[in-house]
């Protein structure tokens, strides 16, 4: 006499609710965290113009602030130190292409001024940073 019961085997059953919810909050954080892609630093209103590029590459950027603080590479220099710092820094650098970021605030004369130290200190290429308008 055989008095075993026989188990009936049901097989794995695999909730799908916390790898969802997983999925969900991975996602959450690359949209998050790939938002964020602004340069840190100096906070400037830049001028919109319905032309603007994206730099992709970190290029020798010259900083402007409302106030008429000038920062290279968001380090504070002072206007009459700009030259020599551009002397020794341009030679260095793969492109000679400087970008001259300047609040919409900023007088005009000390964006010329500074675009004629960067020409004198060698710099060939020099581009105006904007923000694109939005329609």
């Amino acid at each position: 006499m055989n008095f075993r019961r026989k188990r009936h085997y049901k097989g794995i059953i695999l909730d799908a609710t916390p790898m969802t919810d997983l999925v969900f909050l991975l996602l959450i954080f690359f949209m998050l965290s790939s938002s964020f892609l602004f340069e840190p630093g100096i906070t400037l209103k830049l001028p919109k113009t319905k032309t603007a590029e994206i730099q992709a590459e970190r290029k020798l950027i010259i900083s402007i602030a409302g106030d008429g603080e000038i920062y290279f590479n968001d380090k504070l220099i002072k206007l009459e130190d700009l030259e020599n710092e551009l002397r020794v820094v341009l030679p260095l650098a793969r492109e000679n292409l400087l970008i001259i970021r300047a609040d919409k605030d900023v007088k005009h004369g000390l964006v010329v001024e500074v675009m004629d130290r960067a020409k004198v200190a060698g710099a060939e290429k020099i581009a105006i940073a904007t923000e694109k308008k939005s329609e």
